[in-house]
């Protein structure tokens, strides 16, 4: 059985690495997923099948999303990088250039402030409920 993920040998790799590399393979089937809910809920005709899928659809966000948060985590720079383009007003374009250039300068990034801060808030929603 291959791996794709790895394009190293694996036996190279640490078990950081490995783990890392898994999450970021379970980042792509669920983001497939989530395609491939939306294009079955935009044909089906079927109400309650409908309803069905958009709950599973549902688990898929929240699984992207824990994985994403995993892989921030993981890597500082990508989650400063990501803290100027998420959730932020303005173009995602220039956004996403300023945090870039804000990371590779070493500085905070400027459309996030508490840049320092370890999550990017998702968690505190779980306080919000109603």
């Amino acid at each position: 059985m291959g791996f794709d993920q790895y394009h190293e040998p694996p036996a190279e790799l640490s078990e950081q690495t490995r783990t890392f590399a898994r999450m970021c393979a379970n980042l792509t089937e669920e983001a497939e997923a989530i395609g491939w809910y939306e294009q079955r809920i935009s044909v089906e005709t079927d109400a309650k099948a409908r309803a069905i899928m958009e709950d599973s659809l549902g688990e898929e966000y929240k699984h992207f999303s824990m994985e994403l948060e995993f892989l921030l985590l993981a890597k500082p720079q990508w989650r400063n990088i990501a803290r100027g383009i998420l959730f932020q007003d303005g173009d995602i374009v220039e956004n996403g250039e300023a945090a870039e250039a804000a990371a590779a300068s070493g500085g905070p990034n400027p459309a996030q402030p508490g840049a320092d801060d370890v999550s990017l808030g998702i968690g505190s929603l779980k306080e919000h409920r109603p």
